[in-house]
């Protein structure tokens, strides 16, 4: 790699230890490392009381003003970077989706410096065909500036039978029964209403379902599973450090979301076996059969497939194989190689 001449810095405002696009900053930092690259990351020096919307502003204040010849590779929008990955999509589109006031001062700012970021960086990374397809439509930005590099999620080994054991003494699991499975954040913009409303129209079928994940108006969610008359099937787990034993022993995981850029659950999903179901607004569904994808989060008729996979086990097994082979093809290590190779062509 090429970086004589210019110094590589890393730019992320928020510095947290848990997240998709920390994940990935670290994953990389790291390969960097092994290759004897020299890097560093820059996070925002201001403090969190201060109110959101200041606080980008300020970040973006630093780093451009401090620029002088480093290279920015940046994870948010800021008005001066040479890449720019754009992991949180376009935030115009999201909120066309969402309908959320423009009153918040974030808003306004996040459209600033997305306008600003988008035309200023020398190229652009999107993670899904779908987010470069909104980023062209909806700034005009020449494609050829736009590189699509699918996120990637490290395959891990697994003993179902130790999960098994494990959760189901937790939640007197039957053996029998087939375990749907939702997880994730910000239930609202993921889905989980709509998740439930299928999940009823499964509650004669012999299932466990799991939503794990945090949510600040969970007693909404609690009380539409209980008029929906599934609350006895249906597990509000909270925030939990062992996803992964839950993913172990789901059989299907759903996630009928509003928007999402390239969403690293279906990933990590189906690298657990698990036959996956999204929808079309979720950059995700590029990798998916049709059948497996739903026009909206309120497109209920893969209800049908649902319950054609929990009846069949044989196609059910299948599916949940295909799966496992398909999500070989987008590894960390491919997501790696492609981004470097970005960087090394601009650097």
């Amino acid at each position: 790699m090429r970086t004589k001449d210019k110094k590589l810095y890393f730019v992320r405002g928020n510095r947290t230890k848990y997240g998709g696009a920390e994940n990935y900053l670290s994953c990389l930092s790291e390969s960097l490392k092994k290759q004897n690259i020299n890097h560093k990351v820059v996070n925002s020096i201001f403090p969190k009381f201060i109110p959101s919307w200041l606080r980008v502003i300020l970040f973006n204040i630093q780093v451009c003003l401090t620029k002088a010849d480093k290279f920015y590779f940046s994870l948010d929008r800021i008005s001066c970077p040479d890449i720019y990955r754009a992991g949180d999509g376009v935030h115009k589109v999201f909120l066309s989706i969402e309908k959320k006031s423009r009153t918040n001062l974030l808003h306004p700012i996040y459209l600033f410096l997305e306008r600003k970021c988008f035309n200023k960086a020398k190229h652009i990374i999107a993670n899904s065909q779908m987010v470069k397809n909104d980023i062209v439509s909806t700034y005009k930005i020449n494609p050829k500036k736009i590189s699509v590099i699918h996120n990637g999620v490290r395959t891990k080994e697994f003993n179902y039978r130790k999960s098994f054991d494990k959760l189901s003494k937790e939640f007197s699991i039957n053996k029998n029964q087939k375990i749907l499975l939702y997880v994730g954040s910000g239930f609202k913009r993921k889905g989980v209403k709509e998740f439930l409303n299928i999940i009823s129209k499964l509650k004669d079928l012999d299932i466990k379902v799991f939503v794990v994940g945090k949510e600040k108006n969970i007693e909404y969610y609690q009380q539409l599973s209980k008029e929906l008359s599934i609350d006895k099937q249906v597990v509000f787990t909270g925030t939990r450090e062992d996803v992964d034993d839950f993913y172990t022993i789901s059989d299907i995981f759903l996630l009928p979301t509003h928007y999402e850029p390239f969403s690293n659950v279906i990933l990590e999903a189906m690298s657990f076996k698990n036959a996956v179901f999204t929808t079309k607004q979720n950059g995700t569904s590029e990798i998916l059969d049709d059948d497996f994808v739903m026009s909206s989060p309120g497109d209920f008729s893969v209800v049908s497939l649902i319950v054609e996979l929990l009846k069949d086990r044989r196609k059910l097994e299948s599916i949940k194989n295909e799966n496992r082979k398909k999500i070989q093809q987008f590894s960390v290590e491919n997501n790696l190689s492609e981004t470097l190779k970005v960087i090394d062509k601009f650097i």
